[in-house]
C-alpha cells in the first residue's frame, strides 16, 4: 500500500475529486495548508499599503491505495491539478506498512 500526499491549488479540488472518482478512488482526506516553494509567495496591495504574502494557501490531499493503483491515481491528479504555471503543487508517494479499520478491526487493503 502507498500513501499519496498531494499539494494542490484550492480551486482545483473539484476537478481533482472528479478525476479521482473516475479512476476508482473511494475516499481521501483534505486539509487546508499554507506553504511556499519556488515562488516564495507574492506581494499584494491592501488600502494603499504593499505587503508580502509568504505562505500561499494550498490543499493537502491524503489518499491510501493499493500499489497497483498508484500510477493511475498519480496521472489523474497530475492532469486534473495542472495549470502549467509555477505553484501547481507536488505529489509525494510514501509506503504504508498497515491499515486497520477501527470499526471492524479489518486490516490491509480491505480496510481502505
Amino acid at each position: 500500500m502507498k500513501k499519496l500526499e498531494c499539494i494542490i491549488r484550492p480551486y482545483k479540488l473539484e476537478e481533482v475529486k472528479e478525476a479521482l472518482r473516475n479512476v476508482g478512488v473511494r475516499g481521501m482526506t483534505v486539509c487546508q495548508v499554507r506553504g511556499f516553494g519556488r515562488s516564495r509567495g507574492h506581494t499584494e496591495l491592501y488600502r494603499g499599503s504593499e505587503y508580502r504574502i509568504e505562505f500561499v494557501p494550498k490543499l493537502k490531499l491524503e489518499i491510501i491505495l493499493p500499489d497497483e493503483n498508484v500510477a493511475r491515481v498519480i496521472d489523474a491528479v497530475q492532469q486534473a491539478a495542472s495549470t502549467g504555471k509555477i505553484g501547481d503543487g507536488k505529489i509525494f508517494v510514501l509506503p504504508v506498512k498497515e491499515t486497520i479499520r477501527i470499526r471492524t478491526g479489518e486490516k490491509g487493503v480491505g480496510a481502505i
